[in-house]
């Protein structure tokens, strides 16, 4: 070390006077140092303030610029290196060099940028304002087509160097993607899919890029979906596989691109995975399993791409989902009730699984899931029948076919994901369907439980269609009985209280539920109703502007049909309705008009 601290003391010297070959002697002394203890020799080389004197070194002129380039490199490698590196000057004379016709001069300049920038804020700053991005863009799209080893060396070197610069940084990446990267980094893959080292790059450069949605548009307008089934096909390396994993995941969220994987291909290669990795039970080719199979459902949520692998029902790759459902691996069971459930995003698809008895193989899935089983693959399950049963035709036969029976069996769970899906399922099955509408509406146990989560105030969701579900069993069943048991479980407030949500449609249903009540059992409610103040809330919501034309209906005729209870009278005659109501006969609405004449009459009437 102490030839070292001769070696600076001279270069100092030397690089002031330029003898040239004393100078070449000193930097290559460096090299060898730096090479045999990086962290040592970079810390003595801070300590001399010999990198102050670098910048005048890395002139166009300077016949060892290279050297100095591949000096910088080496010690940026420190990352307490990184920051002295953009003091002393250095990025502005580097990046001027990335002008240089010399490869050797290009490829450490580019080491040199690439390790200054990584994982430092000020050093991407610097090279941000010396405008070295667009320089090493433009090099990248001159030098693309050329495949000698030692371009390929330098295309590499390019690539990480922009990975460095923009890693993790959203503004630097935007500005990549406006100088057009990616079109260049894509016809890179392509053309130099043969080099590993290069490949490996342009892969984790688009996993960066493809994490920005302002990304997705320019990769769909390229080859790129073409290019990764073709590179994917090739691979036969777990690390490899799965760094390709990286990108097409974040890909596949834009739906152009889900369906150029599909025409590419990527369907096929994921099917043959799941069918070499199922019996495994190593940890990579578990994970493989688990990503194939995620993406696959990921590329179904496209309305485009999940059509075409649809086929009418006929598609060699919707058959080959439908065998996962009795698999015995949790994780295919999962995908395949996922992609069920994404299938059935239209009545087409709904109706033609239904009858070809998709169902009974989900009854089967869930039967095998009550006792202590997967959350997941209950909630995928119970997602795949909620969408099963939106089309009209579809309820019967999911009713006799023991929906919700099977359902019902999941009343237990504790699990918010599961409830909310419960919850879903049953009221799509119920909807316009009055004898089951009423066999569940009486069913003691589902309301009390119903009741129970209309209070669950940490999950809203599951909340919310608790509440839709209680009005939906007595708006379709329109039903005493059901009415009564939702009265004796303590369901009436809630009702109540939906009146006032901030969703319209939650509102009507509340409303409409309400009035059937106050038609069919008013006694029975009567005091629910007043001790939730329904009356005070009808008040409120036809004197506030903001409230919509049907909300205003259905409250007068609630109004209307409370009448029939003394103390709930007496209630809108102390409330001053009249003025309320007469306001509205002037109400753009014809159907709000009409309906506040008829309400002024009976308040009249009855005052």
């Amino acid at each position: 070390m102490d030839s070292l601290s001769d070696t600076l003391k001279k270069l100092k010297i030397t690089a002031v006077d330029r003898t040239e070959d004393s100078l070449e002697g000193c930097l290559d002394c460096l090299l060898q140092a730096l090479a045999q203890n990086n962290t040592e020799t970079s810390e003595k080389i801070q300590a001399s303030g010999i990198l102050q004197l670098f910048a005048s070194l890395l002139t166009p002129q300077s016949s060892c610029k290279a050297k100095v380039a591949n000096i910088i490199a080496e010690v940026a490698k420190n990352e307490f290196m990184r920051i002295p590196c953009v003091d002393a000057g250095l990025i502005s004379p580097l990046v001027q060099l990335l002008n240089s016709k010399d490869q050797e001069v290009l490829l450490q300049t580019g080491r040199a940028l690439g390790n200054i920038c990584y994982d430092s804020h000020e050093g991407r700053s610097a090279v941000d304002q010396a405008g070295g991005a667009q320089i090493v863009i433009d090099h990248l799209r001159s030098l693309c087509s050329l495949t000698d080893p030692d371009n390929e060396k330098l295309l590499t070197v390019f690539c990480g160097m922009l990975m460095n610069y923009s890693n993790e940084n959203d503004s630097l990446q935007a500005q990549l993607i406006n100088m057009g990267v990616i079109p260049t980094l894509v016809k890179l893959l392509g053309i130099h899919c043969q080099n590993a080292a290069l490949t490996e790059m342009c892969l984790v450069a688009f996993g960066n890029l493809a994490e920005l949605e302002s990304s997705k548009e320019q990769f769909a307008s390229t080859n790129i979906a073409e290019e990764l089934v073709k590179l994917f096909k090739k691979q036969i390396e777990h690390d490899k596989r799965e760094m390709i994993f990286e990108v097409l995941a974040p890909l596949a969220e834009n739906d152009a691109i889900k369906l150029q994987l599909v025409e590419a291909g990527l369907v096929e290669c994921l099917l043959e995975i799941v069918q070499q990795k199922v019996d495994s039970d190593k940890e990579d080719d578990i994970t493989e399993l688990k990503t194939g199979s995620d993406l696959m459902v990921l590329l179904l949520l496209g309305d485009e791409s999940m059509q075409k692998l649809f086929e009418g029902g006929k598609g060699s790759v919707f058959q080959r989902v439908l065998s996962w459902i009795p698999s015995n691996n949790h994780q295919l069971q999962l995908a395949g009730a996922l992609a069920i459930a994404n299938f059935a995003r239209n009545d087409g698809n709904c109706i033609h699984m239904v009858d070809n008895g998709i169902v009974e193989k989900l009854m089967d899935l869930l039967d095998r899931h009550v006792e202590d089983g997967n959350v997941t693959v209950q909630h995928a399950a119970l997602s795949a029948l909620r969408n099963l049963a939106i089309p009209v035709i579809n309820k019967a036969k999911m009713l006799s076919a023991g929906v919700t029976e099977a359902v019902l069996k999941f009343l237990k769970s504790e699990m918010p994901p599961v409830q909310f899906k419960l919850l879903g399922t049953l009221r799509m099955l119920i909807d316009a369907q009055a004898e089951a509408a009423e066999q569940l509406g009486k069913n003691v146990k589902l309301v009390e439980r119903l009741v129970e989560w209309c209070e669950a105030k940490d999950h809203a969701g599951v909340m919310g269609e608790s509440n839709r579900l209680l009005s939906a069993l007595i708006r379709h069943s329109k039903s005493k009985d059901v009415i009564k048991t939702i009265v004796q479980s303590g369901g009436i407030k809630h009702l109540v209280t939906m009146a006032t949500s901030e969703h319209v449609i939650m509102q009507n249903e509340a409303l409409v539920a309400l009035a059937l009540i106050a038609a069919l059992e008013l006694g029975t409610a009567e005091k629910d109703l007043e001790s939730a103040k329904l009356v005070q809330i009808l008040h409120r919501l036809l004197a506030d502007e903001r409230s919509a034309p049907e909300i205003k209906y259905n409250s007068m005729v609630l109004i209307c049909a409370l009448m029939g209870s003394e103390s709930l009278h007496k209630e809108v005659q102390d409330l001053a309705f009249l003025d309320v109501v007469s306001k509205l006969r002037s109400h753009e609405n014809k159907s709000v008009a009409q309906q506040a004449s008829l309400t002024e009459q009976r308040l009249t009437v009855e005052s």
